[in-house]
C-alpha cells in the first residue's frame, strides 16, 4: 500500500516539477532570443561533429585491415591517433578557438576522450571480426 502510495504522489510531485521546469524554460527562450538562437548554432555543431565522429571510424575498415595484418602495436595506436586528431580538428574548425571559456575547454576535451574510446572500440571491434574470418 504505501509503495503505491509513494509511486502516486511520486509522480504527481515529478509531473508538476516538470511542467513549471517546461513553463520557466519556454518564459526563458522567449526574453531570450539571441540566446536561443546560440543555443541552436551549437547543437547544430555538436550534431555534426558527433556525425564524422561516428562515421569516421566506421569508414576506416580498409585500414583496420591492413593494420591487423601488419600485426603492430605502433600502427595501430597511429590509426587511432590519426582518427583522434581529425575529430579534434574538426571539432576546432567548427568552435572558433578564440572565444572559448572554461566550460568548453572542458565539455571539448570530455568529448575528445569519449571520442577516443568510441574509437579504439570500433577499430577493437572490426579487428576481432577480421582475425574470425581469417
Amino acid at each position: 500500500m504505501w509503495a503505491g502510495l509513494g509511486k502516486y504522489v511520486g509522480g504527481k510531485v515529478l509531473t508538476a516539477v516538470l511542467v513549471v521546469l517546461a513553463f520557466g524554460c519556454g518564459l526563458w527562450a522567449w526574453k531570450h532570443p539571441e540566446e536561443l538562437a546560440a543555443i541552436g548554432r551549437v547543437l547544430k555543431y555538436a550534431a555534426i561533429w558527433l556525425g564524422i565522429a561516428l562515421v569516421l571510424p566506421w569508414a576506416s575498415f580498409p585500414v583496420v585491415g591492413w593494420v591487423v595484418r601488419r600485426e603492430s602495436n605502433v600502427v595501430a595506436g597511429l590509426l587511432l591517433s590519426g582518427l583522434a586528431a581529425v575529430d579534434v580538428f574538426v571539432a576546432l574548425c567548427m568552435t572558433g578557438v578564440s572565444e572559448l571559456g572554461i566550460l568548453t575547454w572542458m565539455v571539448l576535451v570530455l568529448g575528445f576522450l569519449c571520442g577516443a574510446i568510441y574509437n579504439f572500440l570500433v577499430c577493437n571491434f572490426q579487428a576481432e571480426r577480421l582475425e574470425d574470418s581469417v
